[in-house]
């Protein structure tokens, strides 16, 4: 199996260096070989760059995607939409000469040349693939008995061909993931909809934006669940952050506590909520956190 180097992107270093922490943990505590991708910038977002200038956007993610061929390492990534450009670009420029021989030629005036020979993961989807639920299961050090809404995001699901993860209606992978850490993942109505962050809808049109995250955040609420757990800091922060902005806005108040999964896998290989950085969150949750760290 080849080794990995890490695509941070831009939210995570950011706004939440939390998932950072958790990632680095849980990968060095699995031995997975991994390395921080050094010198990468933005993917660049797959919605707003790509619908305005196509070849920049490849030429951006090309210069990404080239750092870590030369590293002879696929890609691991632990967001959403750094997943969906890098894979979408990769894929792209393996199976058009033309647009690739266009693209090198941008890369040629940095003395780089994009050769299509690595690909690009998804820490989910790499988790789930090359261990499994029971390999995951493995490393359990602290079974976690709480009740978790999922929430996989659109770009780690669409577009479903390429992606290859199985139905984008009832996906079930990710749910996998996280009962094998102990935990039960709920169901609940309109669990694959989307947290209405992503495509420029929360820099443009924000009331709108935090509607849609309010009725996800409302129907999680009726599941009686524990935490959210997601797959992208970007519906994380739309979820963490949004909570509060909706409270602002309408005085409802949820206080569901909101992790990436690496974190959620952080406690389940016996990390404490603070080495996870899951107080770093806008949403703190006392209750959550001293049942972990009470054993519940």
């Amino acid at each position: 199996m080849r080794g990995l180097s890490l695509f941070l992107g831009c939210v995570i270093p950011n706004r939440y260096p939390g998932i950072e922490m958790a990632t680095k943990l849980c990968l060095a505590k699995m031995d997975i070989d991994c390395v921080e991708l050094k010198g990468a910038s933005c993917c660049p977002a797959p919605g707003l760059f790509r619908s305005f200038d196509r070849t920049a956007w490849l030429a951006l993610a090309a210069r990404n995607i080239v750092l870590s061929e030369e590293l002879g390492r696929d890609i691991l990534t632990v967001c959403n939409g750094c997943y969906s450009t890098l894979a979408d670009a990769n894929r792209i420029m393996k199976d058009d000469k033309a647009l690739r021989e266009q693209v090198n030629r941008h890369l040629a005036g940095i003395g780089r040349e994009f050769k299509g020979s690595i690909e690009i993961r998804h820490i989910i989807e790499y988790l789930h693939r090359e261990l499994g639920p029971q390999g995951i299961g493995k490393h359990v050090e602290r079974p976690l008995d709480i009740r978790a809404a999922v929430h996989y995001g659109c770009h780690l699901l669409k577009p479903s061909r390429e992606r290859g993860l199985g139905s984008f209606e009832r996906p079930e992978f990710f749910d996998e993931l996280i009962e094998s850490l102990g935990a039960t993942s709920i169901d609940y109505p309109d669990k694959t909809e989307c947290c209405g962050a992503g495509g420029g809808v929360r820099s443009a049109l924000k009331e709108d934006s935090l509607r849609l995250a309010q009725h996800k955040l409302s129907r999680i609420k009726e599941a009686g669940v524990d935490c959210i757990v997601n797959a992208c800091p970007f519906c994380h922060m739309q979820f963490d952050l949004g909570q509060e902005e909706i409270r602002r806005i309408t005085g409802i108040e949820y206080n569901i506590p909101v992790l990436h999964y690496t974190q959620l896998l952080g406690l389940a290989l016996g990390f404490t909520p603070d080495m996870l950085g899951i107080n770093l969150n806008v949403i703190k949750n006392n209750t959550f956190v001293q049942r972990i760290e009470n054993g519940q």
